[in-house]
């Protein structure tokens, strides 16, 4: 029997030493499209590897914006710090429950927020949470939050993906990675927004939907709330505007909002509630362009003083 056991783990470890010299290989040298299973891709849509660097070399901020791209390109930093507020947009692409509660684990104490805003899109509690899981681990360090994230999602994917980074981090692989701080219609700025170049949306017609959730996503968001709670630190709940089209388009979106406010947080939809228009305020169904966001921005920030948020 000890003979049996024995063999059973010196075969482990000789499979796990093979497959992960294999994903290495694979990983290193062979070309994107022929490895589906492993996409580590740095510098990807969204700018994430510098703003992760930007995160891990900052200190102390007033604000502390959370969320999928609806945060990163719906909260311009500039806009807060010409008010007097010190912000940090920590939002990714796709960002999704399980992600955001490994960025808060990661920065949480570094960045020590006063208030945290959690920008909330029902779309990102339906999804896997696999290509926000790419995104960060491609484009931030890896540690032992990045492994929980990766079970979590359940996706050999991620797992390859993850694999792969650890493997590339012991050998310094990339270390000296620069990403390009603009694109053809995108330009990073400091503190973590991503300014689009001025585009307007044409209004389509929008199919009817209703949002899925699932719910490993909605266990991560209560564990995101008990965290936030557990440090005393003030947290709002904001839903950023989409377009009014998109907005009526799902028919259950007040059993969302119910989940939201059974939070007991402050939570705040400014959908219907400001002056946009879907044609000269947005540049996708669901995106504000520059003039949008400085309309929203304002009626943020002028909601959360009047609130007692901001001081």
């Amino acid at each position: 029997m000890k003979k049996f056991i024995l063999d059973i783990l010196k075969f482990s470890v000789l499979a796990m030493t093979v497959y992960l010299g294999g994903i290495f290989v694979w990983g290193k040298f062979i070309p994107q499209k022929l490895k589906p299973n492993l996409q580590y891709i740095q510098g990807a849509y969204g700018f994430m590897n510098t703003r992760a660097k930007e995160a891990q070399a900052s200190d102390q901020v007033d604000l502390l914006i959370l969320g999928s791209s609806h945060a990163y390109r719906g909260f311009d930093v500039r806009i807060f710090e010409s008010s007097g507020y010190k912000s940090f947009n920590l939002g990714s692409s796709a960002q999704s429950p399980i992600q955001t509660y490994l960025l808060l684990k990661r920065y949480l104490d570094l960045l020590k927020p006063k208030l945290v805003i959690y920008e909330i899109y029902p779309a990102t509690f339906c999804t896997d949470g696999v290509e926000s899981a790419i995104d960060i681990i491609s484009n931030d360090k890896n540690d032992i939050h990045s492994l929980v994230m990766t079970l979590k999602t359940r996706n050999i994917k991620t797992f390859n993906t993850l694999m792969y980074a650890y493997m590339n981090e012991i050998t310094l692989g990339d270390e000296d990675f620069v990403e390009q701080q603009s694109s053809d219609e995108d330009q990073y700025i400091t503190g973590g927004y991503v300014e689009k170049r001025l585009k307007y949306y044409t209004p389509k017609k929008q199919k009817t939907n209703t949002w899925q959730i699932k719910n490993h996503q909605l266990n991560a968001f209560y564990d995101i709330i008990d965290l936030l709670k557990s440090r005393n630190i003030q947290t709002i709940l904001m839903m950023a505007p989409v377009t009014k089209g998109l907005y009526e388009s799902y028919e259950n979106m007040e059993e969302f909002e119910d989940l939201m406010k059974k939070t007991e947080l402050d939570y705040i939809n400014f959908n219907g509630i400001l002056n946009l228009s879907d044609s000269f305020h947005f540049y996708d169904a669901h995106h504000l362009n520059q003039p949008g966001v400085e309309i929203f921005n304002a009626a943020c920030i002028d909601t959360l003083r009047k609130s007692g948020k901001l001081n």
